[in-house]
């Protein structure tokens, strides 16, 4: 695509953005699934439903990611409550 200097780029396409959204959702599912629901024998689904928030703090708070260069999705935003270290 040509591009002119007086004129801004176009947008994205909303097509690709829903793409990169189920990409990186998808991917979230298949972390989920390897890192928290099978990477342990749960005694019964209440050990498991229990170990789920700590593991999602630790996912969001705690693991680099290597989409956004090893840093945390958390750090990608701002800690308005303080509530997270």
């Amino acid at each position: 695509m040509p591009t002119f200097p007086d004129h801004p780029r176009p947008p994205s396409h909303p097509l690709r953005q829903r793409l990169d959204e189920h990409r990186s959702i998808e991917r979230f599912h298949r972390t989920l699934l390897e890192e928290w629901a099978y990477h342990q024998p749960y005694t019964s689904e209440t050990h498991r439903q229990t170990a789920f928030p700590d593991w999602l703090h630790w996912y969001n708070y705690h693991r680099p990611h290597t989409g956004i260069d090893g840093h945390t999705p958390a750090s990608r935003g701002t800690n308005l409550t303080k509530q997270h270290t």
